[in-house]
Protein backbone atom coordinates (compact mmCIF):
# COMPACT_ATOMS: atom_id res chain seq x y z
CA UNK A 1 0.00 0.00 0.00
CA UNK A 2 1.88 3.51 -1.29
CA UNK A 3 0.30 5.14 1.46
CA UNK A 4 1.31 2.73 4.31
CA UNK A 5 4.98 3.34 2.33
CA UNK A 6 4.54 7.31 2.31
CA UNK A 7 3.81 7.23 6.08
CA UNK A 8 6.58 4.95 7.31
CA UNK A 9 9.23 7.79 5.23
CA UNK A 10 7.88 10.83 6.52
CA UNK A 11 6.84 9.95 10.02
CA UNK A 12 8.66 10.29 13.12
CA UNK A 13 7.01 6.72 14.89
CA UNK A 14 7.04 3.30 14.03
CA UNK A 15 3.37 2.05 11.88
CA UNK A 16 1.59 -1.20 12.32
CA UNK A 17 -0.98 -2.29 9.84
CA UNK A 18 -3.83 -4.60 10.65
CA UNK A 19 -5.92 -5.98 7.92
CA UNK A 20 -9.83 -6.59 8.96
CA UNK A 21 -13.10 -7.07 6.82
CA UNK A 22 -14.50 -3.95 8.19
CA UNK A 23 -13.64 -0.95 9.63
CA UNK A 24 -17.30 -0.47 11.17
CA UNK A 25 -16.14 -0.55 14.51
CA UNK A 26 -13.79 2.17 13.91
CA UNK A 27 -16.03 4.36 11.90
CA UNK A 28 -18.69 4.28 15.16
CA UNK A 29 -16.04 4.90 17.64
CA UNK A 30 -14.47 8.25 16.14
CA UNK A 31 -17.93 9.08 14.42
CA UNK A 32 -16.72 8.85 10.65
CA UNK A 33 -19.59 9.37 8.90
CA UNK A 34 -19.75 7.62 5.36
CA UNK A 35 -19.32 11.22 3.31
CA UNK A 36 -15.81 10.84 4.93
CA UNK A 37 -15.11 7.35 4.02
CA UNK A 38 -11.84 6.28 2.15
CA UNK A 39 -10.05 2.85 1.95
CA UNK A 40 -8.19 2.95 5.44
CA UNK A 41 -8.14 4.10 8.66
CA UNK A 42 -5.51 5.23 11.14
CA UNK A 43 -5.38 5.70 14.69
CA UNK A 44 -2.39 7.55 15.77
CA UNK A 45 -2.36 8.77 19.92
CA UNK A 46 -6.29 8.72 19.85
CA UNK A 47 -7.01 10.34 17.13
CA UNK A 48 -8.27 8.66 13.69
CA UNK A 49 -7.42 9.50 9.93
CA UNK A 50 -8.96 8.87 7.29
CA UNK A 51 -7.69 7.94 3.98
CA UNK A 52 -5.07 8.95 1.94
CA UNK A 53 -4.21 12.39 4.68
CA UNK A 54 -1.28 13.88 3.54
CA UNK A 55 1.71 13.48 6.79
CA UNK A 56 2.53 17.10 7.32
CA UNK A 57 -1.28 17.21 7.93
CA UNK A 58 -1.20 14.12 10.20
CA UNK A 59 1.85 15.76 12.15
CA UNK A 60 0.60 19.50 12.22
CA UNK A 61 -2.89 17.79 13.74
CA UNK A 62 -0.91 16.08 16.79
CA UNK A 63 1.12 19.06 17.29
CA UNK A 64 -1.77 21.39 18.14
CA UNK A 65 -4.82 19.29 19.07
CA UNK A 66 -7.30 20.75 17.61
CA UNK A 67 -10.51 20.67 20.05
CA UNK A 68 -13.79 19.31 19.77
CA UNK A 69 -11.79 16.85 16.71
CA UNK A 70 -11.50 13.29 16.72
CA UNK A 71 -9.04 13.33 13.19
CA UNK A 72 -8.71 14.44 9.67
CA UNK A 73 -10.24 12.54 6.45
CA UNK A 74 -9.51 12.40 2.72
CA UNK A 75 -12.96 11.33 1.49
CA UNK A 76 -12.63 9.11 -1.64
CA UNK A 77 -9.58 8.56 -3.51
CA UNK A 78 -8.19 11.20 -5.21
CA UNK A 79 -5.48 11.28 -7.53
CA UNK A 80 -2.43 12.90 -6.31
CA UNK A 81 -3.30 12.41 -2.76
CA UNK A 82 -0.65 10.53 -0.92
CA UNK A 83 -0.40 6.76 -2.07
CA UNK A 84 -2.20 7.63 -5.37
CA UNK A 85 0.21 9.58 -6.77
CA UNK A 86 0.00 9.12 -11.01
CA UNK A 87 2.36 11.23 -12.31
CA UNK A 88 1.34 14.67 -12.80
CA UNK A 89 -1.77 13.88 -12.69
CA UNK A 90 -3.42 15.58 -9.72
CA UNK A 91 -7.22 16.13 -8.07
CA UNK A 92 -8.14 19.03 -5.76
CA UNK A 93 -8.94 17.87 -2.60
CA UNK A 94 -9.71 18.57 1.27
CA UNK A 95 -8.30 17.11 4.41
CA UNK A 96 -11.31 17.24 6.46
CA UNK A 97 -10.92 18.12 10.11
CA UNK A 98 -14.05 16.28 11.77
CA UNK A 99 -15.15 16.12 15.51
CA UNK A 100 -18.85 14.97 17.26
CA UNK A 101 -20.49 18.49 16.66
CA UNK A 102 -18.54 19.65 14.06
CA UNK A 103 -16.44 19.54 10.43
CA UNK A 104 -13.83 22.01 8.77
CA UNK A 105 -11.30 22.09 6.00
CA UNK A 106 -8.50 22.12 7.47
CA UNK A 107 -5.82 21.62 4.31
CA UNK A 108 -6.44 22.46 0.61
CA UNK A 109 -4.52 20.96 -2.09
Amino acid sequence: MKWVEKFRSEMPFGLSVIERDTRDDLHTQFGIIPQLASCHTAVIDGFAFEGHVPPADIRRFLSIRPAGYVGLAVPGMPMGSPGMEQGEVREHFDVIAFGPKQMSVFATY
